[in-house]
């Protein structure tokens, strides 16, 4: 036997209301369909549920066991349209963010307390690292990373921001070393690069207008924090291909100037 929950829902509503009439007015159908679906309902369950004279609904005996399971099935449905109208209304929850260390630093903060402020419903998760998550298995919400996503990635992404990767260096480094006038003279520099660019002989590209420059060049040090990368060449260490935003600081302190500024990374 397969008993609709709309039709238990619609049995009480007649009995709740009075009349077939008033429940289809109560769920917008018209009496006709309502009159047919509780005859269904009887006809599925092979009892008569309602009594009807020209006055008045009685219930039968089992009409009246059936409608204290009905009204369950009512709370039930009402319970959870108060939850989704709840949740519409003021959100609420846990929220899992993956996102570099460095960036919720030096970007997020402010944005992040402006968010608890506003959704104190909302529980803040959030996982500071570099690494790649996968944000199905590993249950996240949102994950924040510089780049592309994989062409076969089924994810989806937006841009927050477009961030311009340069070349950057200490006054005493220039000093020791000389300033590069091209990309060229790199080759006789100490590079600093992010872990992810790490590793050997690396293909290095510079853009200036239509110009692409390309060599395979060796860095003397690889980190996976921007933050660390834009610091250690503040220290002296050699010239670092950083993101602008982590730079930024060092520039205004004059810790750090650019290296060829004609020229950008990818």
């Amino acid at each position: 036997m397969d008993v609709e929950p709309n039709d238990l829902l619609l049995f009480a509503r007649i009995v709740e209301t009075g009349s077939f009439s008033q429940a289809a007015l109560r769920v917008d159908l018209p009496k006709s369909t309502v009159s047919r679906r509780i005859a269904l309902l009887e006809a599925k369950l092979g009892e008569r549920l309602l009594q009807r004279t020209t006055r008045k609904l009685m219930l039968t005996e089992f009409g009246a066991s059936l409608l204290e399971h009905a009204r369950k099935v009512v709370e039930e449905v009402e319970a959870a349209a108060a939850l989704v109208q709840h949740r519409q209304l003021a959100p609420s929850g846990k929220l899992r963010i993956s996102m570099p260390a460095d960036f919720a630093n030096m970007g997020m903060t402010t944005m992040i307390s402006a968010f608890i402020e506003r959704y104190p419903a909302i529980q803040l998760e959030l996982d500071l690292s570099p690494r790649r998550v996968d944000l199905v298995s590993e249950n996240f919400d949102i994950a924040i990373r510089m780049g592309d996503l994989p062409e076969d990635s089924s994810l989806h992404a937006r841009r927050v921001a477009l961030e311009r990767i340069s070349l950057y260096a200490a006054p005493s480094y220039i000093a020791r070393r000389g300033m590069p006038e091209h990309p060229d003279d790199l080759l006789a520099h100490d590079l600093l690069c992010l872990a992810s660019r790490a590793g050997g002989a690396l293909s290095w590209q510079l853009t200036k207008g239509k110009t692409v420059w390309q060599r395979e060049l060796p860095a003397r040090l690889a980190a996976n924090s921007p933050d660390l990368l834009a610091r250690i060449a503040c220290a002296g260490a050699g010239i670092a291909a950083s993101s602008d935003l982590f730079a930024e600081r060092g520039v205004e302190k004059g810790e750090l100037v650019r290296v060829l500024p004609d020229w950008s990374l990818p």
